[in-house]
This record gives structure tokens, sequence and C-alpha cells, in this order.
């Protein structure tokens, strides 16, 4: 035959020719290395070093008729390598359309280059299969993977066009409760590449891997309540009772948190760590629920963690550290450790309980306080503003609250606000203290009014910022440019993760006894019934969009300044990000204060000092240590 033709035979014998039987685990066993740069382990794969994997991997072969595999994890524990092996397998065994989906599509270009990039050049039967992303026409880009009866697109969540850009056979959906709700009005990311699958319904292979985030909003968690619902169990060295690792079965002594073991329920024994990896190995998957018959879920905490990954004694001290830095810290622990959702109460805090708790404050900066910010809402007929006090673990205490009356479209409103911004706070003990950072918020009113007064006084600290809503959306984000009229240089406009805030401040407003998070309110300036009511004005309910829930925060009555006051104070600190030890160091109260100086501060310190503490004859490198990592200093670096 000539040469076309056995081109044509050999592509038609490729067609046809059946899925192997090997499974996934064994590709890796055999193929898979892990780079020295990207692993805490390089060398060989080796499926027996995490054997809770080994499972949830096979299903993920052609062979197996399982068409979703669901797995909602904790930290620590190679799931995100498992679904790689995956890839790595369909490219050279299994060739197909295939759609890796990241949160964004900058974390997959990222992500494309540190891992897949990597496994590719490690691996001699990957290398063969793609060509170097150097070769003209190669197929080979950030995005893009191009092999012998397949390509792999790699995208982002928030890109409706890469969701639906091809059909596609093998699905893998990463860090799934990192996606937005709606991406670019076309609907929920999950569902439009889960329909690329369609075509491929015999034969589909879906995996959806992820952290759980918050109860009710958490897709992993839905995911696998669909499924069958997967607990990996172990023998207990003693007695030989299969259980799953519980953390309500971890014991330590009281202060010794690393000697943390597990209690067996069976026979009450209490079994060290090093029995870990034996349990592991003997240990097998067990179903909880019957499930949808296509789905197979699998739960793993950081329990799991084989040894010398994340031993119980470092999750044990985690989960001490977490409780004692208030429920934010707490939420992560539960989330990336025992891989479970956090649930939040939708109850309206009572502003009566919080007034009862005022205190009177012996100056006007108490004591404990190390670094002082302010927030700013912007109203047709007036400005409001917060000043708070923040010491080591976000203890907060509300210094002054403040309506500032006149039309922000004028000057004289903002002169006002200049002389509050300026003005020094006395600390309990002498030491004179200025507003370190200020967060205007410039959407809805006088949007203009507020860029003219932040672009000049940016150098000090000053910053407009706009809400924006969705879980875990962060509470400050990186600034865009936005220009102010012919100006040549741009207003930076920070993003707030309002309801991350709010979500926070709730939790903390709960807090009954004083430590990391609480909350200190004074008697007196402006900390009023009206304060209080506005404070707790909002509450979070669960909302259904296109049949997807959405958390969202609705008022309970008409004003809610003052929690938008406090919410601009908190992005402040966010923004400023302290050295919480270096700041602590050097700015603890201390008695007698020496040194004290009753000056006003130069004009030089007033517009070039955001930090502005007078008083203290270092204070120049305090100002360096208070704002050595904030958002400014990184910016300029």
């Amino acid at each position: 035959m000539v040469e076309p033709e056995l081109i044509y035979a050999d592509a038609y014998r490729a067609g046809i020719r059946p899925d192997p039987v090997l499974k996934v685990s064994e590709w890796a066993d055999s193929h898979r290395l892990l780079p020295q740069r990207a692993a805490a382990e390089p060398g060989p794969w080796r499926t027996s070093r995490t054997p809770y994997l080994r499972e949830i991997m096979d299903r993920l072969s052609p062979g197996d008729p399982t068409q979703v595999v669901v797995l909602m994890k904790g930290s620590q524990l190679g799931g995100t390598e498992a679904g790689n092996n995956w890839l790595g397998f369909v490219i050279d065994c299994a060739p197909g359309p295939m759609m890796m989906v990241q949160p964004t599509v900058e974390m997959a270009k990222r992500i494309s280059k540190q891992r897949i990039a990597t496994m590719i050049d490690d691996c001699p039967r990957l290398r063969q299969k793609i060509s170097p992303s150097r070769t003209r026409d190669s197929g080979n880009t950030i995005l893009t993977k191009e092999f012998p009866g397949g390509i792999l697109v790699i995208t982002g969540a928030n890109s409706a066009v890469g969701l639906r850009s091809m059909p596609v056979r093998n699905l893998f959906l990463d860090e799934v409760d990192g996606y937005e709700i709606d991406v670019d009005g076309e609907g929920d990311p999950v569902e439009l590449a889960i329909k690329r699958t369609a075509t491929f319904r015999r034969n589909r292979k879906i995996f959806i891997c992820s952290t759980p985030t918050v109860k009710d909003l958490s897709r992993i968690e839905r995911a696998y309540l669909r499924s069958d619902q997967r607990r990996y169990h172990v023998p207990c060295p003693i007695c030989g009772v299969m259980a799953p690792i519980l953390w309500q079965n971890l014991e330590w002594p009281d202060g010794q948190p690393e000697q943390a073991a597990l209690r067996c329920e069976s026979c009450q024994a209490l079994v060290p760590e090093h029995h870990k990896s034996a349990m592991l190995e003997h240990g097998r998957w067990v179903a909880q629920a019957e499930g949808d018959g296509v789905t197979a879920g699998y739960h793993l905490s950081a329990l799991y963690s084989p040894l010398g990954w994340y031993a119980w004694g470092e999750m044990a001290r985690d989960f001490l550290n977490a409780k004692h830095e208030g429920p934010e810290k707490l939420k992560t622990w539960i989330n990336t450790c025992l891989g479970e959702t956090w649930e939040e109460s939708g109850e309206v805090i009572n502003q009566d309980s919080l007034m009862a708790r005022r205190e009177h404050y012996p100056s006007v900066v108490p004591l404990p306080v190390l670094v002082l910010t302010a927030g700013v809402d912007v109203q047709d007929d007036r400005l409001e503003l917060e000043v708070c006090g923040w010491r080591t673990g976000e203890e907060s205490w509300g210094i002054s609250y403040r309506v500032l009356w006149g039309d922000p479209a004028a000057a004289p409103v903002w002169r006002q606000l200049d002389e509050v911004l300026s003005a020094t706070w006395e600390r309990e003990d002498g030491l004179n203290m200025r507003i370190v950072h200020c967060c205007i918020d410039s959407a809805g009113h006088r949007t203009e009014a507020v860029y003219r007064y932040v672009k000049p006084r940016q150098v000090r600290g000053v910053y407009a910022t706009v809400g924006r809503a969705g879980v875990g959306r962060p509470i400050i984000s990186a600034p865009s440019n936005r220009k102010q009229g012919q100006a040549p240089l741009p207003v930076k406009l920070f993003t707030v993760g309002v309801d991350e805030a709010k979500g926070i401040l709730y939790s903390r407003l709960k807090e009954q006894t004083p430590g990391p998070g609480y909350c200190h309110f004074p008697e007196g300036d402006g900390y009023e019934e009206e304060y209080f009511k506005q404070l707790t004005a909002e509450k979070r309910v669960i909302r259904y969009t296109k049949g997807f829930p959405k958390a969202e925060w609705i008022k309970t009555r008409a004003r809610n300044e003052a929690l938008d006051c406090r919410v601009q104070a908190h992005a402040a600190l966010c923004l400023l990000n302290p050295l919480w030890k270096a700041v602590e160091k050097n700015l603890a109260p201390r008695l007698p204060f020496p040194e004290q100086v009753t000056a006003e501060p130069t004009a030089a310190t007033s517009t070039r000092n955001p930090i502005g503490i007078v008083g203290q004859a270092n204070g120049e490198q305090l100002r360096r240590i208070v704002a050595r990592d904030s958002w400014v200093t990184r910016r300029r670096r």
C-alpha cells in the first residue's frame, strides 16, 4: 500500500481500538514523576503513600461505569494530584477531548505553568505525545495542549467563552467552591461546563474536587450529598474494628496538643499516630447513602494526611489557635482541615444587648489600642464616619462615630472630614495617635467628589472603595485605577468583599468575652441607640437565583450607615495589614511615657506620614514597622 493508505489504516485502527484495561492508579505508579520544584516528596508517584486515593483514581478509569466522581476534602491530602494523574492517563492511554477548569483564568494559567507543564516535561511518555511549546504550530500553549487523538483545554470558571468552547469527554472541575455564582450572565459555570459533556453521556467522566466553604452555598457539598457519600474506614490496630477517623475521637492531654491520639469507639483504646500508615493501607471506602446511581462521592479530612505531611498534633494545635483567634479563623480551619462546611446563623443581632455592654473609657483611646483606622459612608447630604482602634487578634474599640452634615458635592463637608482625619487621639498612657488608613465608600453617592477628595490624599492612606457581594471574595482586593477628570494620575479604587466583612463582623458581635475579635463600644461619642440599630440593620439570607442558592445580606430597617462605616474601617485595617508582633513590641503601653511631645505635627508629617504617631522619639521607625506590608508598600515594591 502507498503511504497515505498506511496513514489512513493506522488512524482507523487507533480510532476503533478499545479503551485500555489499565487503571489510572496503575498508570501513575508506573509513569508519574513528582518534580522537586513542585512536590514535598519528589520522585516516582506511589499510590501506597496515599492509599485512600486509589479507588478515587480508578473510578476515573475508562473501564469503570461511574460517570461522576466527587471529592470533598481538606488540605494536605493529594486530591488535586490525583486529578493530574487522571489527566496524564487520558493523554497517554485514553485520548479524547478534555477540559480542566480552575476558579479563574489567571489561576488556570498558573496551574498550567507550574503543574501541568512540569508533569509533561518530567514524564517521557507524555513528552512523546505533546510537542514542546517552543515548536511553531505545536498545539502546546499555556491553555491548550494537543496530543494524538485529543486535546486538553485549561480555562477559568470566570470565562463563559472558555466553558462553552467545545464538547468534551473528560471534565476536571477543580476547587468548585471558588467559582462565581453566575459567569457573564450565562448561568452557573459548573452547569455550563457539564453541558459540554452531553455528547459523550455514555462514556463521559467528570471529576469534581474542592475544599468546602459555607453550608447551603457549597457546590462540593451539594454534589457530595447527591452521591453515595463514602467515608474511608480504617482498622483499629488494637481490636481490628473498621471505622472512619473522626475529629471528635481525637484526644490530647491539657496543654499538649502535640500528643494527640485517636480514641477507638469500639475498644476505647488510645491509638498513637505512628499506627496511621498501616491503618490507611488496610482501609476501605464505605458508602453511607444510596446516591443517584452514577455519582461516587468521597469525603476526606486532613486527619487522613499521611505521616510526615500534616500530623494530628499540628492539627490539634491549629484548632486551639483558630478557636482562640476568633470565628473567621475557626471557619478556615473547619473548611481546610475537617473538609466540612461552615454553618452561619442568619439571626439578627440584638442591638439592646450590644448597648448594654458599653464601657467607660478612661481616655479617648483605651490603653490596649495599637492602630487607628476610619471608615466613611457617603450620602447625598452628609458624611458618616467611624474611628476604630485595633490590637493583635483584631480586637476592636469603637472610638468615635460622627455625622458631618453638608452636600459632598461641595468642599465644606470635606474640610470637616480633613479635620477629623488629621486630628490626634490621645491614648490612656499619653501617646498621641493618628488615623493610619481611611476607606471611603465611593459607590452610589457623589462618586466623582470622593475621587477628587482621595486623589491627593492617597499618600496619607485615604482611599476610595467599592463594595462587591459574593461568597469567598476577600475583604480587600488589589486596586484598579479610575481616571478622575483630566488629571494624569488615576485614583486607586479598592474592592471590598462586603459579604465576607459583614459575616466576620456579625460573628464578632456575638463574642461575649474580651479577646481576639471582640468588639468594645464606649459610652457616648455617637454610640447611642440609633448607632446600634444601624449596626445590626441587616441579616444574611439564602435566595435562589436560576435554581442555585446565593447568600444575600438584606436590610431589616431603612438605615444601615453604621454597619457600612464599620465595614470600611475593617477594610482599612486589612489594607494596612500591619505586622502585629512588631507593632505590639514597639507600641505596647508604657507608663510613665517618656519624651512626650505636645506640639502639633509638622506639615511634612501630616501630608506624608500615614501613621502619624506623635510623642515618641523613634516614631519614624514605628511608622515604617506598622505599614511595612501594607497594600501601598507592596504596590510600590
